[in-house]
C-alpha cells in the first residue's frame, strides 16, 4: 500500500493557510490589500470579539463578475500575474492566489461582489473548505466578505490566539497601516458595534499622519521633502529626538505602496539622528519609498512582511540624506541683522554629550603634558561585595566627583568605588513601590494633565487602568485619542508626567504589540515604573548625598531591581598593583 498520497484540495488549503493565516489580523490584512488593489475609494471593517467570531471588510471598488467571483476561491487563482516575468515587476498588494481560498478553508465564508455595470451581483458561501452555490445577490457596487468562526475546524490553530483584546489590537496595527499607506482612501473601523477609527480620505499625507498620531505629535512633524538618490525617491516625516519612543512601533514604511519592516531601514532612519537619541529610544518616522521593484523582492515572506533589497547600501545612503537634510537646521537671516554663531547642541545629562569648552580651556589642554592612559580590563572591576554583619550598617563614603556623567566617583574604605546613579535611583523608586505594598500615595492635579496618543495606546491604558491606579496614575478616557491624567506618584515631578506615562506604555508592551500587563506581577510592574521614573532627571554630585542615604535605607542596595549592580569597587590593591607597588 502505498505511503504517500497527495492531499486533498480541502487540506492542502488549510496547510497554506497555516504559512498566511496566523491570526484574524493576517485576514484582515490580506482583505483589505484586495480591496486596495480593486481600486476601493473607501473601505469600512468590522469587528467581533477581536475577529474571532466576525470581521467583515467591505468596499466601494471595482468589484468581481459572477465567473471571477467563483474563480477567485481556486488556489493560485490571481488577476495579478500571468508569467514568471510579472513577479519582477509586481506592483500590487495580494498577487499570490492563496489568500481568499485559505482563508475560506478555515472558517465560515461569505462573499459578495458586483460590478458597476452590472444590474445584480454574486453571492457564495464557503464552509470550511466546502464550497456552495452561486446565488444573485443585491449588494452595492464593490465588495464585501464576511468570516465568521476562524478556525473552528482547526482547533490546534485557535489555541495559539491571544485574548479577544490582544486580537482587536493586532487588527488596528494592521489597519492604521494600510490607513497611512493610503491617504486618498476613507476608512471607518467599527469594533464590538462600535466605531472606533474614522478617517475621511485626504490628498495630503501629513493631514492623515496628525489625525493618527495625536495633536501634540502633529503639531511637532518634521517634513521629509522628496530626495532622490540612484532611483530611489524618499519623502515623509518624522518627529523630533524628543518624541523618541521604545521599541519601532512607531516606525511606518512603505515601499511602493507595500506596509513593510526592514532592519537596514529602521537602522538608517536611528542613524540619521547623529547619535541625538538616548540609548533604546527610536525615533518616530513616516517614509515612503518608490525605487524599481525588479530591484527589491516582495515575495520572501509568505504574508510579504518583509522584503529583500539587490543593493541594500543604496537604500540606506538614501535614507539617511533624506532625512538628514530634513533635520539640517534651516537658517534664515534678515537684513541689518548680525547672527550669533549657533551654540553646540546640548543633549541630556545622561546621553554621553560633550561639553561646549572655551578658547582658553582648549589652549590650557594643549599646554598640559599629555597623561598615561591605562586600560583597565573588566574582570578587575568587582560589584562591592559585604558580609551580613556589614550589610546591617551602611558604609561611609567620600564623594570624589563625576566621571563623563554617567559615574559617581567615591571613596571608600577598601578603594575606588564608582555607583551608577540610575541604577541606585531604580532600586530606590523600586522599593517605595513595593514597600507601600501597590497602594501608591497618588497626588490630584489641580488642572488635569490632557495626553494626545494614538488609538493604540490610549486602548492599552483603558484596558489595563487598574495597573497604572496601582503605580499612582489616575487616569480617564476624554475621548477621541485624548487622556486625562488627574493623578500621578507624589514623588513624580510634575514636569515629568507626559513623558514617564508614554515609556511606561511603551515599556509594557511586547515586540509584536500585545500587552503582558496582565501577566506581569506587581513586582514587575513597579520595575517598569522605577525603570521609567529613575530616567527622568539627571542627577548631579550636590543630589549624591542624598541619593546614597536613600540607597543604603532599601533592603537590597547594592543592585538594582534587575539585578544590575548599582557599586563597584576597583581595591586598593588592584590600584596598587597597576602602579607597581608592591
Amino acid at each position: 500500500m502505498p505511503t504517500i498520497e497527495v492531499m486533498p484540495e480541502t487540506l492542502a488549503s488549510q496547510v497554506a493557510a497555516g504559512e498566511v493565516i496566523e491570526r484574524p489580523a493576517s485576514v484582515i490584512k490580506e482583505l483589505v490589500e484586495n480591496a486596495i488593489d480593486a481600486g476601493a475609494r473607501k473601505i469600512e471593517i468590522e469587528i467581533q470579539r477581536g475577529g474571532i467570531a466576525m470581521l467583515r471588510v467591505r468596499d466601494d471598488g471595482c468589484g468581481m463578475s459572477q465567473q471571477d467571483t467563483a474563480k477567485s476561491l481556486e488556489r493560485h487563482a490571481t488577476s495579478k500575474l500571468r508569467t514568471s516575468d510579472d513577479l519582477n515587476g509586481i506592483a500590487t498588494l495580494g498577487f499570490r492566489g492563496e489568500a481568499l481560498p485559505s482563508i475560506a478553508s478555515v472558517s465560515r465564508f461569505t462573499m459578495r461582489s458586483r460590478e458597476a455595470d452590472s444590474a445584480e451581483g454574486t453571492e457564495i458561501r464557503v464552509d470550511g473548505g466546502k464550497m456552495g452555490e452561486l446565488r444573485a445577490s443585491g449588494c452595492s457596487v464593490g465588495t464585501s466578505i464576511e468570516v465568521r468562526d476562524l478556525f473552528y475546524n482547526v482547533p490546534a490553530r485557535k489555541k495559539f490566539l491571544k485574548a479577544e483584546s490582544t486580537e482587536a489590537a493586532h487588527i488596528e496595527h494592521q489597519i492604521r497601516l494600510h490607513a497611512l499607506c493610503t491617504p486618498g482612501i476613507g476608512w471607518l473601523l467599527r469594533k464590538d458595534g462600535r466605531v472606533v477609527l474614522d478617517l475621511p480620505a485626504t490628498s495630503d499625507r501629513r493631514v492623515r499622519i496628525e489625525a493618527m498620531s495625536g495633536g501634540e505629535s502633529g503639531k511637532a512633524l518634521i517634513e521629509v521633502p522628496r530626495h532622490e538618490y540612484r532611483g530611489i525617491v524618499i519623502e515623509g516625516a518624522i518627529l523630533p529626538a524628543a518624541f523618541a519612543r521604545r521599541g519601532r512601533k512607531h516606525q511606518f514604511v512603505f515601499l511602493n505602496g507595500r506596509p513593510v519592516e526592514d532592519h537596514i531601514i529602521s537602522r538608517a532612519i536611528r542613524e540619521a539622528f547623529k547619535g541625538g537619541l538616548q540609548e533604546g529610544l527610536q525615533p518616530a518616522a513616516w517614509l515612503w519609498i518608490l525605487m524599481d521593484p525588479a530591484l527589491v523582492d516582495v515575495n520572501v515572506h509568505p504574508a510579504k512582511r518583509e522584503v529583500r533589497f539587490a543593493e541594500p547600501a543604496q537604500v540606506r545612503i538614501a535614507i539617511l540624506d533624506a532625512i538628514e537634510e530634513a533635520l539640517r537646521p534651516k537658517e534664515v537671516v534678515a537684513p541689518g541683522i548680525s547672527v550669533q554663531q549657533r551654540p553646540p547642541l546640548q543633549l541630556g545629562e545622561n546621553e554621553g554629550s560633550q561639553q561646549a569648552v572655551t578658547e582658553d580651556e582648549v589652549e590650557s589642554v594643549k599646554s598640559s603634558p599629555p597623561e598615561n592612559k591605562i586600560a583597565w580590563r573588566h574582570e578587575e572591576q568587582k560589584e562591592l561585595e559585604v558580609t551580613p554583619e556589614e550589610a546591617s550598617k551602611p558604609p561611609e563614603f567620600r564623594i570624589l566627583g563625576a566621571l563623563s556623567k554617567r559615574y559617581a566617583l567615591l571613596e571608600g574604605d577598601e578603594g575606588l568605588v564608582l555607583l551608577e546613579p540610575q541604577a541606585a535611583r531604580e532600586r530606590v523608586f523600586y522599593e517605595r513601590l513595593i514597600n507601600d505594598q501597590g497602594e501608591i500615595e497618588s497626588q490630584g492635579l489641580l488642572v488635569p494633565v490632557l495626553l494626545e496618543l494614538d488609538v493604540r495606546d490610549v486602548d492599552l491604558l483603558m484596558r489595563f487602568r487598574e495597573h497604572f491606579d496601582q503605580a499612582g496614575f489616575t487616569l480617564e478616557s476624554f475621548g477621541g485619542q485624548t487622556v486625562t491624567i488627574s493623578g500621578v506618584p507624589s514623588f513624580l515631578n510634575e514636569n515629568d508626567i507626559k513623558r514617564s506615562l508614554i515609556d511606561l506604555v511603551d515599556l509594557v508592551i511586547d515586540r509584536d504589540g500585545s500587552s503582558r500587563v496582565k501577566k506581569l506581577a506587581y513586582e514587575g510592574f513597579a520595575s517598569k515604573v522605577s525603570y521609567v521614573l529613575a530616567r527622568q532627571d539627571g542627577w548631579s554630585e550636590s543630589s549624591l548625598s542624598g541619593l546614597l542615604d536613600d540607597l543604603f535605607k532599601c533592603d537590597l542596595p547594592y543592585c538594582d531591581p534587575a539585578g544590575r549592580p548599582t557599586l563597584v569597587q576597583i581595591s586598593f590593591q588592584e590600584l596598587d598593583r597597576k602602579f607597581g607597588k608592591s
